[in-house]
């Protein structure tokens, strides 16, 4: 992991991952979020796997529906990953 390049790590129960915020994961979440509209836990996992992506977990993104996620530590690590793509 290097937080120079803005990655933050995500704790599972089936390890530890890599999020990144990329402009390719930025575009992808744009492109499922558009503008406004509601952000449920469905939007959540879009965004995970868009930063899994970002972060190079590709096999973790294409799985991110098998993931054991505690949805604080999830929603914490994705707005870690958003400050420090903004530093």
């Amino acid at each position: 992991m290097n937080p120079a390049r803005g990655e933050v790590a995500l704790e599972t129960k089936e390890g530890r991952f890599t999020l990144c915020l990329t402009l390719g994961a930025l575009a992808e979440i744009e492109a499922v979020l558009g503008e406004g509209g509601s952000f449920g836990a469905r939007e959540m996992l879009a965004v995970l796997r868009a930063l899994l992506r970002g972060g190079g977990e590709g096999p973790a993104a294409r799985d991110v529906e098998r993931l054991t996620l505690e949805p604080r530590a999830t929603a914490a690590a994705i707005a870690a990953c958003f400050r420090a793509g903004a530093a």
